[in-house]
């Protein structure tokens, strides 16, 4: 069952379309990953889901009904830009965020106790926020996002000024919350991360989703069929040869200046033509088999929506 369904949304501000027809859907008891370069349109959609602002066009649905500012009780958010009041005491200030979401002082002072021992910062419940560093107003912002255990957590970059060690506790921490029934929406450019914990992901890039799915189905369809060929020789020889036997190409140079062309074998051809055709254009080098990354395909997918379409083969 899906928690969170976002249906056909558009925003746009003046001069900007910051969403174009955006939809996705987030199924309950996940982590969803939500891709983009800067400017995508990741932060809008955020601040849609949170009834921030509001869509121009399309809705949003939260466990089946259109949301409403009422809903924001079962959300809880983590924004990238940290809001703190500097000058309050760090357990003071959690216990007022706790109370505004609706906990007993006594309630919130019991779980703030437990997760403050367990992100070991026991010892900063009586210091102001502005003596914290970076990593450890963000530990303090975390329980404060999580504390009052609503149905749908949103983390913007989580693990931005963290340390490894931290961004381990932190992950270990989301995948917790998982286990626990939460849903997570997971902001971040950090790949390695979306491996490691999103079960599924959408792909923003100009205001528009131009990727969607379960991660590890899209890492082995990414894979299929797809090859990387080293060579030395006229690149654009080589894609011209290679263009009929192809659905995609992508020309890339290494950190040492090497050539290599990645490619997606068309429906008909076979490796064996794609071998002999660049053999006869080429000096080939090696020809690999794909091994995609989260990264790989976020950095594919991208540059593949930015490249004009190939011309059609007479």
């Amino acid at each position: 069952m899906d928690l969170l369904q976002v249906e056909n949304v558009s925003k746009a501000y003046t001069g900007h379309l910051a969403l174009d027809n955006v939809s996705l859907s987030v199924p309950e008891g996940t982590v969803y990953g939500l891709l983009g370069p800067n400017g995508a349109g990741k932060t809008t959609l955020i601040r849609i889901i949170n009834h921030i602002t509001a869509p121009d066009s399309g809705r949003v649905l939260l466990d089946g009904h259109p949301l409403t500012a009422a809903d924001v009780d079962q959300i809880g958010y983590l924004p990238e830009e940290r809001g703190l009041y500097k000058k309050m005491k760090v357990g003071e200030q959690a216990l007022f965020f706790a109370q505004l979401k609706g906990l007993s002082r006594h309630e919130a002072t019991r779980q703030l106790k437990e997760w403050f021992e367990r992100f070991d910062i026991s010892d900063w419940w009586g210091r102001k926020v502005e003596e914290l560093s970076k990593g450890m107003a963000q530990k303090v912002q975390f329980i404060i996002t999580v504390l009052h255990r609503p149905k749908l957590l949103i983390f913007d970059e989580p693990f931005s000024g963290f340390d490894p060690i931290n961004a381990n506790l932190l992950r270990d921490e989301i995948l917790r919350l998982k286990n626990e029934g939460a849903t997570v929406i997971f902001s971040t450019h950090n790949m390695a991360s979306v491996e490691e914990i999103c079960d599924n992901i959408t792909l923003i890039n100009k205001s528009r989703n131009i990727l969607s799915g379960n991660v590890e189905q899209l890492r082995r369809d990414f894979c299929s069929g797809r090859y990387s060929i080293s060579y030395d020789g006229d690149p654009q020889t080589l894609q011209d040869t290679l263009r009929p036997l192809t659905s995609e190409m992508l020309l890339e140079v290494d950190e040492k200046g090497q050539q290599r062309l990645d490619i997606k074998l068309a429906e008909a051809a076979t490796l064996h033509d794609v071998i002999a055709k660049a053999n006869d254009t080429v000096s080939l080098r090696s020809l690999t088999p794909a091994m995609a990354s989260m990264n790989d395909i976020f950095i594919h997918t991208v540059k593949s929506a930015e490249l004009p379409p190939l011309p059609a083969n007479n």
